[in-house]
């Protein structure tokens, strides 16, 4: 028997069918690493310099494209290497490190969404009382509230990891998951199971919150043209980023715990990781189409920068 104080590395089986399309899923991994590297790091470094843009609405934006960052650099990298080895295996601190990173990512962008979507009702519903109560320190503490809880929460979830027997070091997936580490228990899991739903039922009502806030900023934003018009330009990308995140996440876990045996091995290898490739590249591609703002504000960028490389 093997239990998670002598297990010392995990192998990740999953990558033994990426070994004859290598050539073209490494260039492939290293072409959306670039594009997610690119478009998130562009709009942080855009919200960072313009001070017309140190605002909640766009502090918590930035904290959405640093969570991309986060999440994607645990896997990637990783991922990367994996790819150009033959040996696809893995450390039990860094399997546990990549799950916490992981998980972690995934939960926070619910959280910053959430918290996105009471700015927004306060900016549209209350709009005399917007600068009074979204003052910048209060969406500092909100925006740190959003990554520290589901950090929190997955670190709990990890330590009860940690006391777990394992009776196997195979994990069928392309990076390490918490379900599927636990799988390999030798013995119950029940209470891992009830803690899980816990948590997946806080993120839960935090989807239900967000929506209940859109019903009331529709009804709001109905009454008057412009309302109408801010709530077109600012909260349909929210609603846009909150349907690709939840799409994304529904397809991982739906295929972490009903995977059909019928579907390719390569649909279920992008099932599992599309979560960390779409939301990563649409969210600041929707928000920079979307909002004029930090459009404009990214092209002046652009425009002096180029202004400085001609002068020189």
């Amino acid at each position: 028997m093997m239990n998670a104080t002598v297990l010392i590395a995990f192998s990740l089986s999953r990558l033994n069918d990426t070994t004859v399309n290598r050539l073209t899923l490494t260039s492939l991994t290293v072409l959306c690493f670039s594009v997610i590297l690119l478009v998130n790091g562009a709009l942080i470094v855009t919200i960072i310099l313009d001070n017309n843009l140190h605002e909640p609405m766009y502090i918590f934006l930035c904290n959405l494209f640093i969570n991309s960052l986060y999440g994607t650099a645990a896997f990637y990298p990783k991922f990367l290497f994996d790819l150009l080895s033959n040996t696809h295996v893995i450390s039990y601190t860094g399997c546990l490190l990549q799950v916490l990173v992981i998980y972690s990512y995934a939960a926070t962008d619910f959280s910053i969404l959430a918290v996105m979507a009471y700015d927004r009702y306060v900016a549209i519903c209350r709009p005399l009382e917007y600068q009074s109560v979204m003052t910048k320190q209060r969406a500092v503490w909100l925006a740190c509230f959003s990554r520290l809880v589901p950090l929190f929460l997955q670190t709990i979830v990890i330590i009860m990891t940690l006391q777990v027997e394992l009776c196997g070091s195979h994990i069928e997936k392309l990076y390490c998951e918490n379900w599927s580490i636990l799988k390999l228990s030798c013995n119950s899991i029940t209470t891992h199971n009830v803690v899980g739903f816990i948590i997946i039922l806080y993120y839960f009502g935090q989807v239900l919150y967000i929506i209940c806030s859109y019903i009331l900023l529709v009804k709001s934003a109905l009454k008057s043209r412009e309302g109408w018009r801010k709530f077109m330009q600012t909260c349909v990308p929210h609603l846009l980023c909150l349907l690709n995140v939840t799409v994304a996440m529904l397809f991982d876990v739906m295929y972490a715990r009903y995977g059909s045996s019928s579907v390719s091995q390569s649909a279920k290898n992008f099932m599992a990781i599309q979560f960390l490739i779409i939301p990563p590249i649409l969210n600041p591609i929707i928000y920079g189409l979307k909002l004029t703002q930090i459009r404009k504000s990214f092209l002046n960028l652009c425009r002096d920068d180029r202004q400085v490389k001609g002068l020189g």
